[in-house]
């Protein structure tokens, strides 16, 4: 492969391109090994059991049997060889495929929707589509970990500080620009779906035991394991039973009594256990890669503190894990009450616990900020014409120049400026439907987000003070809860109401405000909200249908209007989806209902 400052001649889409068909090249090749060597096994498998069976009838043969049997290891192990590259190169594959969806825009509904995050309560999560399918989370997530898709969406739903905003975007512009290790990040170990969260492995590592002293109880257990050896070894060679059927029931008996706290610790771990292999693997690449962002160090600094790196430490414990799996085991099963196999292990388990288990916090928050800052490097990366945003001391201020959505596709996306500040506070925007006023919203909202998390945004320029943000624009019912959506929006712009009153200006973004109501209250009922929310020092914009509200700029000399319209080419509807400045004076509603084959009467 090329080296990476090489990477910077190519475009993205054409460096993975070529970088997919490299690695789909030796996938064909490891195939056609896969095949021979699976071939051969069978052939000199079944050479040494041939000639096992003929020495019986022609002593010579042994020494084939041994070599038939010593290739037939070797092919084996060469065999696994393959089939492990194989699988590395099937994720590296699906890492550049999945990298090529997002630039082709194939994306939506391919990858994690992340809707375990969504709070319904939150005040722009549900509006913005930061969760499900098609969502800003889906676009941005390339963690492999659920500690990592834990970090990236915390830091979409909490604006952060300008310094901190500052300090991602230098790790995240070094980790865009390191594909190699980007890619081995993002192939690291299989895609994990038990679903165990960072809140559940940290507890686990922080939990007291259920052993205590493990030390003092693994060596008592090790001797009556080894004494019971004893008595089996005695009653073989002299043919004393009485030895071993009293230690037999002496460990039976130790092993029941032990049963329900062995039970409830191996349950606990093995819960956990399908996250150690892909976090083994994560720590091991941030390991050993070499950082110069002050932030990448402190992550990989934190990883190699104690007695040994973490990915060491959780290899160890993944291991015994494995062997506490193991307890399962037709042929360990009959002997595991007497050699307490369940409860050596889980003593081993219980150790690591006790040596190790308070790290596992740290551990897991380097991981999840290191592949969030991943993400967002790599979106940035796939992006080179997005904006990196500039955050400015004086407050409110929102300035943008072609600003648009950035979960469009390329083709559909438009562009277009917006200023709001401490002169220019509220914005009302009308427009006829589908012209792209809650569209406009939204790519307002998520771009602001994007910013404030570290991430480029899809604009010419963005400037912008820290923002606290807003939304009613997908607001809904509830039948099980007996809430309209009149209720509900009123209880939404409570919440904005006092998220405005913090210590962040607030961006309110309200679409077809107070719709459930007669154009006279919802005129009162705006004007009150428009006050209090700029009372507060808010700035934002409402979209309307309903023309009375454009007269607001009359009474509020802080507000002025905007509009989106449409135009009638060749007898149909087309819009260019560009704000201007003034009021609406179209209406398409009617042009609508008839293009869907609705029949108007002329009366």
């Amino acid at each position: 492969m090329k080296t990476e400052d090489a990477l910077l001649m190519e475009t993205p889409p054409a460096i993975y391109r070529r970088r997919l068909e490299q690695i789909r090249q030796r996938l064909a090749r490891g195939n056609t090994w896969d095949g021979r060597l699976g071939y051969s096994k069978l052939i000199f498998a079944a050479a040494a059991l041939l000639a096992l069976f003929g020495l019986r009838h022609v002593a010579p043969l042994a020494p084939f049997a041994l070599a038939a049997a010593v290739i037939f290891l070797a092919l084996a192990i060469g065999h696994e060889r393959v089939l492990k590259a194989q699988r590395r190169g099937e994720r590296a594959a699906a890492f550049y495929e999945r990298g090529l969806a997002r630039l082709e825009d194939r994306w939506a509904g391919k990858g994690l929707s992340g809707e375990s995050y969504l709070d319904p309560a939150h005040p722009y999560a549900r509006d913005l589509d930061l969760f499900g399918s098609g969502s800003l989370f889906e676009l941005l997530c390339t963690a492999r970990t659920r500690a990592g898709e834990a970090a990236l969406a915390a830091w979409l739903l909490h604006p952060a500080s300008p310094e901190e905003v500052r300090a991602r975007q230098a790790a995240a512009a070094e980790l865009g620009g390191r594909l190699d290790f980007r890619e081995r990040l993002g192939a690291a170990g299989e895609r994990l779906r038990a679903e165990v969260s960072p809140d559940a492995l940290t507890a686990w590592g922080e939990h007291a035991g259920i052993f205590r002293p493990a030390r003092a109880w693994a060596l008592a257990l090790a001797l009556l394991m080894l004494a019971w050896l004893a008595a089996v070894a005695l009653g073989l060679a002299r043919h004393h039973w009485l030895p071993l059927l009293l230690i037999s029931i002496l460990n039976l008996g130790l092993s029941r009594w032990l049963n329900r706290r062995v039970h409830a610790a191996a349950a606990a771990v093995e819960s956990l256990a399908p996250e150690f292999k892909p976090l083994e693997q994560v720590l091991a690449r941030m390991e050993r890669e070499e950082f110069s962002a002050p932030r990448l160090r402190a992550l990989q600094t934190a990883l190699l503190e104690g007695s040994s790196p973490a990915s060491v430490a959780l290899r160890r414990l993944r291991r015994r894990a494995e062997s506490l799996e193991a307890r399962r085991n037709l042929f360990v099963q009959p002997f595991s009450p007497f050699i307490f196999y369940a409860a050596q292990w889980t003593l081993a388990v219980e150790r690591w616990r006790q040596a190790h288990g308070r790290a596992l916090r740290g551990w897991l928050a380097a991981v999840g900020e290191m592949e969030a800052l991943a993400a967002i490097g790599g979106y940035a990366w796939e992006h080179p014409g997005h904006a990196q945003p500039e955050f400015c001391a004086a407050r409110p201020l929102l300035e943008a120049e072609e600003l648009a959505h950035p979960l469009l596709p390329a083709g559909k996306a438009v562009g277009n400026d917006l200023r709001l500040d401490a002169e220019h506070r509220l914005l009302i925007v009308s427009g006829p439907n589908m012209a792209g006023k809650s569209t406009f919203l939204r790519g307002i909202g998520l771009n602001v987000v994007l910013a404030q998390c570290g991430a480029p945004v899809r604009a010419r320029r963005l400037r912008l003070s820290p923002l606290a943000v807003g939304a009613s624009i997908c607001v809904l019912d509830s039948l099980q809860g007996g809430i309209s959506r009149f209720y509900a929006e009123i209880q939404r712009l409570k919440l904005l109401a006092d998220l405005a009153a913090g210590p962040l200006p607030l961006l309110f973004l309200l679409d077809e405000l107070l719709s459930g109501t007669n154009s006279h209250d919802r005129y009162e009922g705006t004007r009150f909200i428009a006050r209090a929310l700029l009372g507060r020092g808010a700035v934002g914009l409402i979209t309307t249908h309903d023309l009375a509200l454009t007269r607001l700029p009359l009474e509020m000399p802080e507000a002025r209007n905007g509009h989106f319209e449409d135009q009638i080419v060749a007898g149909r509807l087309s819009f260019d989806y560009r704000l201007k400045p003034g009021v609406v004076r179209s209406s398409n509603a009617l042009q609508l209902m008839r293009a869907v084959g609705l029949e108007l009467g002329n009366g």
